[in-house]
């Protein structure tokens, strides 16, 4: 059983800015995704250049996942980037999130599909819940964080860096 949403939202953040932001594996990618990352949750496994396994979770309620990323290369079309679980204390192995990201005038268009199965007791109850909040909380919570990080990178004269 496996609980899915499709989403599409804008941003004023440039294609490059929003695979940035998603690919950022760095100590900063806490500060970009600040308010839905908690610190102590937070480890990068592995790290490669279109790939990384990291451990990401909340506290609000308390669910973590050891994820597994890809990524197009930056410049290649379309742009993309995917995360499913390798291990969680709420969602099955494989089920995950996959992201694409479009140019428009003024900004992008990030557009993708939520599917996640439930793992134990934590799972059974928090993911069919996550399906109905994700799109009210989560989402916008994301294009709130790409905006904050299209707004630095331009104040410091950068295209991925705030």
């Amino acid at each position: 059983m496996h609980f899915r949403f499709d989403f599409a939202f804008r941003t004023v953040a440039t294609p490059e800015q929003v695979l940035s932001a998603f690919t950022d594996f760095t100590p900063e990618r806490l500060e970009i995704w600040k308010g839905t990352l908690e610190p102590t949750l937070y480890e990068v496994l592995e790290l490669g250049e279109t790939w990384a396994l990291a451990k990401e979770g909340s506290v609000r309620p308390t669910v973590w996942a050891v994820e597994r990323y890809q990524w197009t290369v930056p410049g290649v079309e379309p742009r993309r980037v995917r995360w499913n679980a390798r291990s969680s204390n709420f969602c099955s192995p494989g089920s995950g999130v996959e992201i694409s990201v479009t140019g428009g005038p003024d900004g992008s268009v990030v557009a993708g599909t939520w599917q996640r199965g439930p793992s134990g007791m934590r799972g059974l109850l928090l993911v069919p819940l996550a399906r109905i909040a994700a799109p009210r909380q989560l989402i916008p919570a994301w294009a709130e964080a790409l905006d904050r990080y299209a707004a630095a990178a331009s104040r410091s004269g950068g295209t991925s860096r705030p």
